[in-house]
């Protein structure tokens, strides 16, 4: 068969367009359909696509050094990204390792707070705990820490109980109640988790600032992290912020846990770190860990071929550089308010979208049969799926998300594009999104699958 691909694909047999170049928000293929990128890809082209300043930056590191092994030489690129990185990051978190994806920043750091509690002559100090209703990394430590169930099944004999918290999750409430009458019960389970299994022996607690692909862009309410901090503090246990998703302007801060004034001990980053421009991720470690650590082994036992890559630095370092020069930030934050009000006009339109919720440029919708109960579609109605396609079909890409509780059952997707968006570009992003949403809405109805809500 000459046309046979040898190249696996996320769906085995699937067939996928292919792309020829981007351009700002937009993707085009070779049969010249264009694709208005409303999920950043992944939740990663914070700046989109084909900058040349970028592109510009590539050719220059390529003319010099592309590899080096960071155990024979430092290099240039790799200095200043972690300088800059260590400038935006909050509080002390002043010292970075450099990986390849987010879910290797993910297990760097459950390694180095367990290595840090060792150190500190605590070596019983070894269990992490996470939140049910959370997506760290698809690799067996990040996945481990994950409470995605969708994604645990397939390897669960392999994975470590880490998730025993519940989420913040206010509209699907896991305790059924209501904020703030529920006295945030969500955030005081960890205490109870800690004390279960003994606060010696707990090293850290691992959370998403904001709930992505296992929740479709959950925020907790506002006193929530400040409990967390708390509860921590209280019981020597580090924080792990999983900053891979949220980072870098995508919530309309530098980073999610600024909304919250909570600086975490340890945090993972990735995606917008380079914009979908080349391969990074990094964890990012406060000067308490990195003290005790040099007054002990003085190496941080993890690493890897291309940690510190000077190719991938040096684009890294022009995506945030050229972030900071145009207010990429600043001024993608003008456009929040629009993009919420257009979102807000459709949840109010269509029953089918029972929550909306998000910040920044980062916003989920999930998808219920029924508005009175908050029921979820059944996992063989495959709600997601057909919105995801339904949109594709009509040139704009969303992001898969679970909703529901039990995390077996639910949908929703996440709206995530570029931060450099224009306001008429997020009027015809919503508005394409609402015809697939008509069509999707009129299917399940037809098919006895979308209850109307009760005028008693």
């Amino acid at each position: 068969m000459a046309n046979q691909s040898h190249l696996i694909k996320p769906l085995l047999g699937a067939q996928y367009p292919e792309v020829s170049y981007g351009k700002g928000i937009y993707l085009y293929d070779t049969e010249g359909n264009r694709y208005l990128d409303g999920a950043s890809g992944a939740v990663t082209a914070n700046i989109g696509h084909g900058v040349t300043e970028i592109i510009e930056a590539m050719k220059e590191q390529a003319e010099k050094i592309s590899f080096v092994y960071r155990s024979q030489f430092t290099n240039r690129p790799a200095e200043e990204l972690a300088s800059k990185l260590s400038q935006i990051a909050p509080g002390d978190l002043n010292y970075v390792f450099f990986v390849n994806s987010g879910s290797e920043a993910m297990e760097t750091a459950l390694k180095i707070a367990v290595q840090y509690w060792q150190e500190k002559g605590r070596k019983e100090k070894d269990r992490v705990i996470s939140r049910w209703t959370s997506y760290h990394g698809i690799t067996l430590g990040a996945l481990s820490m994950s409470g995605h169930v969708l994604r645990r099944n397939r390897f669960s004999s392999l994975l470590a109980d880490y998730p025993l918290v519940s989420p913040p999750y206010c509209y699907q409430c896991p305790f059924y109640d209501t904020y703030p009458s529920c006295g945030m019960k969500c955030a005081n389970e960890l205490e109870t988790a800690i004390q279960r299994i003994g606060p010696d022996k707990v090293a850290a607690f691992v959370f998403e600032p904001i709930i992505g692909a296992a929740g479709g862009a959950i925020v907790p309410p506002e006193p929530y992290y400040a409990r967390i901090k708390e509860i921590c503090d209280k019981y020597e246990v580090l924080l792990i912020a999983d900053e891979v998703m949220t980072g870098f302007g995508r919530t309309g801060k530098a980073f999610a846990m600024d909304h919250w004034g909570i600086e975490p001990d340890i945090m993972a980053i990735g995606k917008g770190l380079s914009g979908g421009y080349t391969p990074i991720g990094a964890t990012m470690i406060s000067e308490h860990i990195i003290s005790t650590i040099n007054s002990g082994s003085k190496v941080i036992m993890s690493g890897h071929t291309l940690s510190g890559n000077p190719q991938s630095a040096a684009i890294a370092l022009a995506v945030l550089n050229y972030m900071e020069a145009h207010q990429v930030i600043d001024l993608s934050t003008f456009n929040v308010p629009i993009l919420e009000q257009e979102l807000r006009q459709l949840q109010h339109k269509y029953p089918l979208i029972g929550d909306l919720r998000g910040l920044g440029m980062m916003w989920g919708l999930e998808f219920i049969s029924n508005p009175d109960t908050k029921e979820c579609f059944p996992i063989h109605t495959f709600v997601t799926e057909r919105m995801i396609k339904r949109c594709f079909e009509k040139g704009l890409i969303v992001y898969p998300a679970v909703g529901g509780i039990n995390g077996t059952s639910g949908d929703s997707v996440i709206i995530a594009p570029p931060l450099t968006i224009t306001k008429e570009e997020i009027r015809v992003l919503v508005s394409t999104l609402e015809k697939a949403v008509a069509e999707i809405s009129f299917e399940l109805d037809q098919e006895g699958l979308l209850h109307h809500r009760s005028i008693s």
